[in-house]
């Protein structure tokens, strides 16, 4: 169970955390632009941005590999891996449970039968059908694990969790069995988009994810001093002025649109949720109004630098960045369960 720590940070904390943070995102974004199959020096990536950003037509093949394949990918690495780590925070509040990261409640598996439909149906001609049809699934999916949640108009935690436990199974299983029944081709793109795959990014995944995270996590900022209260108790909340199902129906429905924007364009992509909020946890507390927007910059490095070593380990073959994220989020995992610091 979730407790919140005696000690409350101030703005101007909050804002010194989240602004090392923030260079400390732009370090991992520069530096990934320096890893790659072509060797280009940071000076020279230096001046290629400086142009894009005024406007230059592209000249050389050092210009299309920084503006048109790099960075585009590192950039939507970081938004899902900032997208990732805030939703993570928000389900460990709402379920209070230091266990439940973003795909405990079934929405990473709705996504994925959408997608795996989109592929074996073969319409995922342009690139827009799997991104369409996987945000689909998760909110389909989601929509359904809040109805039988939902009780009396009260949302129960306990029940909400199983909820999710259960439909997750249930579209565990419809995947396995879309799987035995897929052909060889599909058989590739359906387990790399299952490891999460980034490989497919462009500005135009980007765009499109972009509004839903951004104001997503602007107004779930603005829920922080009621999640701070809730974590304290719901019947203490109450009584501090907390309309507590309101707020619980709110983070749910929020994180949860976050996390299947994230999920609709690179797949499942574990384990950022779940570690991202708790390293934080470690250093500053539970305070949320720190926690949210450190674990929001937190996870973008994370999955930033996942990426490019998913990218560039075995080059020019490219791992799923999911692999890398799992790798290294479990043995850090074990140590959390080891140490009880979980708890």
């Amino acid at each position: 169970m979730l407790r919140l720590t005696p000690g409350l940070f101030g703005l101007k904390s909050v804002l010194k955390c989240c602004a090392a943070l923030l260079i400390l995102l732009i370090l991992s974004v520069l530096s990934a632009l320096c890893f790659g199959p072509a060797k280009i020096s940071p000076i020279e990536i230096v001046n290629i941005i400086r142009g894009g950003f005024a406007g230059n037509i592209l000249r050389d093949s050092k210009d299309v590999i920084i503006l048109s394949i790099r960075l585009p990918r590192i950039m939507l690495a970081g938004l899902i891996g900032a997208a990732l780590g805030a939703s993570g925070a928000i389900f460990q509040a709402l379920l209070r449970n230091p266990l439940a990261d973003p795909y405990i409640l079934g929405i990473s598996s709705g996504a994925a039968v959408g997608a795996i439909l989109v592929i074996t149906s073969g319409y995922a001609a342009g690139g827009w059908g799997i991104p369409l049809f996987s945000f689909i699934g998760a909110l389909l999916t989601m929509s359904l694990v809040f109805y039988v949640a939902k009780a009396r108009q009260m949302i129960n935690t306990n029940t909400l969790l199983l909820a999710g436990v259960i439909v997750n199974s249930f579209f565990s299983a419809i995947i396995m069995l879309m799987l035995s029944l897929s052909s060889g081709h599909d058989l590739q793109g359906i387990i790399y988009w299952l490891m999460g795959d980034l490989g497919a990014a462009d500005y135009h995944k980007l765009a499109l994810i972009l509004p839903y995270i951004l104001l997503g996590v602007i107004i779930l900022y603005l829920y922080t001093p009621k999640i701070n209260l809730l974590l304290l108790g719901e019947d203490e909340a109450a009584q501090l002025g907390v309309e507590v199902e309101r707020t619980k129906k709110i983070l749910y429905l929020l994180a949860s649109l976050i996390t299947a924007a994230a999920v609709s364009v690179c797949g499942i992509i574990g384990f950022v949720g779940l570690i991202i909020p708790h390293m934080v946890r470690l250093m500053w507390g539970n305070d949320y109004r720190l926690l949210l927007p450190a674990s929001f910059f937190l996870g973008g490095s994370f999955l930033i630098i996942a990426d490019t070593i998913a990218r560039t380990i075995i080059s020019p073959v490219e791992l799923p960045v999911g692999v890398v994220t799992a790798i290294c989020g479990t043995p850090f995992f074990i140590y959390l369960l080891r140490t009880r610091k979980v708890l």
